[in-house]
């Protein structure tokens, strides 16, 4: 198969976290990310461990290749978010509003272009499948480069808003929104450290000659892709406190 052999993608941000299924694709995707890091180490560092790591790694890549079919039912979820998101009319930062939109495109194309990948080397489509997977490896990439943006974009202008005068939150309303705030705040640099770490392994994915393509272990891949679970996984885990914590 032609597809990397731990190509992984998250769900949309916007997409429902709590539903069954991207918890059990979350699961996954940190198993497959794990299962890589570990088998890389073994393989590269422990002569002595090389059957063991070269399992895992045979491991991930499954691991892997089950996303990639659970997947291909995702398409209509992710059209439901593109369309409920739209133009971003509720939204009142413009930049955020267009690297959103950009981001949503960028993210309903990236599906079929999957999909396509995919039946191509089950031999169910006669297509080159190596090009197919380069277009979608290369919209995953556009659109962590414009979650990065946002991300950043969003840091900037909260962190802004908390350099008011410290007397402007002496108030216990105030305090409260300043929290929320440095929550906010928070939750964008993770965003941000989690795209990054993503979007460098986008890159290795690409074909040979592009910035680093190529020239990662596989013990670096898993070490990246487990950070980014585990930071989406703590993120979840948040959102869903304070939604709980809501009244």
């Amino acid at each position: 198969m032609n597809q990397p052999s731990i190509y992984i993608h998250l769900l949309h941000p916007g997409l429902p976290s709590h539903s069954g299924h991207h918890r059990e694709l979350t699961r996954i995707r940190t198993l497959g990310y794990s299962c890589q890091l570990v088998g890389g180490v073994l393989v590269e560092q422990c002569p002595a461990r090389s059957e063991v790591g070269t399992r895992l790694l045979a491991l991930s890549s499954q691991l892997s290749h089950c996303r990639i079919v659970l997947r291909l039912f995702d398409d209509a979820a992710m059209f439901v978010y593109t369309k409920q998101y739209g133009l971003g009319a509720e939204e009142e930062d413009v930049f955020v509003r267009c690297v959103s939109i950009l981001g949503n495109l960028a993210d309903q194309l990236y599906y079929p272009c999957e999909h396509v990948a995919w039946a191509a080397d089950a031999k169910i489509l006669h297509v080159d499948s190596a090009r197919w997977w380069t277009l979608s490896t290369t919209l995953w990439g556009l659109s962590l480069l414009l979650g990065v943006a946002r991300s950043l974009w969003m840091v900037l202008k909260l962190r802004q808003r908390l350099r008011k005068p410290p007397e402007a939150f002496t108030s216990r309303l105030t305090r409260g929104k300043r929290r929320t705030v440095e929550t906010q705040i928070c939750s964008e640099v993770l965003t941000l450290l989690s795209n990054l770490a993503d979007l460098a392994n986008a890159v290795h994915w690409l074909p040979p000659g592009v910035l680093w393509a190529g020239r990662f272990p596989q013990w670096l891949v898993g070490l990246l892709g487990t950070l980014s679970s585990l930071l989406s996984v703590y993120q979840a885990v948040q959102a869903g406190r304070q939604a709980n914590d809501t009244p």
